[in-house]
């Protein structure tokens, strides 16, 4: 974990993103990923339930479609873990359900995120695994087609992805989107360019979809993700 507040930073790999920086204010969201969240700039983190009870400890774990919002705090390292990786496997065996205290993850780096995200989660139906990697190539597909492409019924391939993901498949799609939306305003687009570049109606489509997900809008995130973008150009000088 990196030490100290510095710049806010948001990088976006394999089956992961990450924040880390300050969170003035997070409003009740879900979102199709394993969230979990490090205290950096203090010696916990602390997280609200949708029925009002505040998770508190080192490092906390979200499983995907838990309503919940972030309390303030100084500096937090949070990962976005995508439900299909391999990653994601040992998250879904190590916590319960809903928000849990998760000690065990409080040194979590993106080095060890890294190559988990990167490969796919075990026991994925093919079919599922072949459906989502025409997604996240081209979020654009209906659902009808690419579910005819994989030889599955809409509703087949549908219920597949809640039982085997844990999260709607439409939901999935849209993290997707918002990932790729992320990566055009770290290369300095504009909001409106970056919508398209993620498959969103209109910038306004896109701050709707990105409070959803994730509690924040762009003008929140923009700050880390030019600041990521920056450090990644001195670095290449």
């Amino acid at each position: 974990m990196a030490a100290g507040a510095g710049a806010p930073r948001f990088a976006v790999g394999p089956g992961y993103a990450l924040y880390q920086g300050p969170l003035a204010d997070s409003a009740f969201h879900r979102h199709a990923a394993f969230q979990v969240a490090v205290a950096a700039a203090a010696r916990t983190v602390a997280i609200d339930d949708d029925a009002g009870r505040r998770h508190r400890g080192p490092a906390l774990v979200v499983a995907p479609m838990v309503r919940h919002r972030m309390a303030p705090t100084r500096e937090v390292l949070t990962f976005y873990v995508d439900p299909h990786c391999a990653f994601a496997d040992r998250l879904r065996a190590g916590c319960a359900p809903g928000v849990a205290v998760a000690p065990q993850w409080q040194g979590l780096t993106e080095r060890d995120v890294r190559p988990g995200g990167g490969l796919p989660a075990t026991g994925l139906d093919p079919r599922l695994r072949a459906a989502m990697a025409a997604l996240a190539a081209d979020g654009r597909e209906p659902l009808e087609g690419l579910a005819a492409r994989v030889g599955l019924s809409p509703q087949r391939l549908r219920a597949l992805a809640r039982r085997q993901l844990g999260v709607p498949l439409a939901r999935w799609r849209s993290w997707q989107r918002l990932s790729r939306a992320a990566l055009a305003l770290g290369e300095g687009c504009s909001l409106a360019q970056a919508a398209l570049a993620g498959g969103f109606a209109d910038q306004a489509h896109l701050t709707r979809w990105m409070r959803e997900l994730t509690g924040l809008t762009p003008s929140q995130v923009l700050p880390a993700l030019r600041g990521t973008a920056v450090q990644a150009a001195r670095r290449a000088v």
